[in-house]
């Protein structure tokens, strides 16, 4: 009898146990900035809250895809980072919850501009312009000339030493469509993506990729956001920053509340968090060098100076628009990515 006791004893504790676990405050958290930023952003808000963070990291095209793909049964609370345009894709779509933070009045215009745009269902982080990064000891040992503008990518030079993110997944390399299209009008912007196609020796998934592997010797030339060449250099790699001569494009990197999320409370908490100075600074622990969303958070003093650098006026409302990225990503595949090289 004392044995049956002790057992159903032990029965109710595990059952207890079980039942605290199940309720303890919980987030999925999509991520699509940089690696090591992500890592600490969710083990940062774990240790001020104590909520358990399942964090996932995928580039921004991807994480769209996903959020898409699930949204008959949403399985993600947040998404943090990556470029805007999916952001504001997803508010058009109606995959991201409308959600005013009381720390708005704390954020540059550039942010709660973003967020305006999207009914409120995404906003402003950090900001970054579009540029490209090359190893000055490989275009040496090669004797190439050193590129400044978007044009110089097009010389037969460069064949083989140049490398970008595929559009359909990269925010990034979509960005740089986008930016083509408006820096040059669509015709001309699409005649320079099949003249540089014929440079590129590999389009790959992520849109800092390029430039990693330039910075291992692995690659020339990656065009990406000039903050992901920033922190090549700033590591110590042979990198080389250029704001192209012709102007270039930016994004605003963003986050967004998944729509019917399962931990509302908690992503609602964690948006909150991720819009302060304290969150916002712990980019600094990992070099991650873009401008800060938040007024009162630092910026690196090696972060590309965005005053200095010749921004377009991008419309971030018609190119995050649905019907327009879709046009543009169907128009690089039927008549760009299926060049010869």
């Amino acid at each position: 009898m004392n044995r049956l006791k002790a057992t159903l004893a032990g029965s109710v504790i595990a059952l207890a146990a079980s039942v605290t676990a199940s309720q303890a405050e919980k987030l999925t958290l999509y991520c699509s900035a940089q690696e090591d930023w992500c890592q600490l952003m969710a083990r940062s808000f774990e240790d001020a809250t104590g909520i358990d963070v399942n964090m996932t990291r995928k580039s921004s095209g991807e994480t769209f895809a996903q959020i898409r793909a699930e949204s008959a049964n949403p399985k993600g609370d947040v998404w943090w980072g990556g470029t805007g345009d999916p952001h504001l894709q997803a508010a058009e779509e109606g995959l991201t919850e409308e959600y005013v933070s009381p720390m708005r009045d704390q954020l540059h215009d550039w942010a709660i501009s973003q967020a305006e745009s999207a009914g409120n269902r995404t906003i402003g982080i950090y900001s970054g312009a579009l540029g490209y990064g090359y190893n000055s000891e490989l275009l040496a040992a090669n004797d190439l000339p050193e590129p400044g503008c978007w044009k110089d990518l097009l010389k037969p030079e460069y064949k083989g030493h140049v490398q970008m993110a595929n559009p359909n997944s990269s925010g990034t390399a979509y960005t740089t469509l986008a930016s083509m299209v408006q820096i040059f009008g669509e015709d001309e912007g699409f005649e320079f993506m099949k003249g540089l196609h014929k440079n590129i020796n590999q389009y790959t998934k992520s849109g800092s990729a390029p430039i990693k592997a330039a910075g291992r010797g692995e690659n020339t030339i990656g065009i990406v956001f000039m903050h992901d060449a920033v922190k090549q250099a700033v590591s110590g790699f042979p990198i080389k920053v250029v704001a192209p001569c012709e102007g270039t494009g930016y994004e605003i990197g963003s986050m967004s509340i998944v729509k019917g999320a399962r931990n509302m409370d908690e992503a609602q908490k964690f948006y909150d968090w991720a819009l302060s100075a304290e969150a916002q600074n712990l980019a600094l622990e990992v070099n991650a060098f873009q401008v800060p969303s938040n007024t009162g958070a630092e910026t690196s003093p090696s972060a590309p100076d965005m005053s200095q650098i010749k921004l377009i006026d991008y419309d971030f409302k018609k190119y995050g628009s649905s019907d327009e990225r879709k046009r543009l990503l169907q128009k690089w595949d039927e008549e760009v990515s299926v060049l010869p090289q």
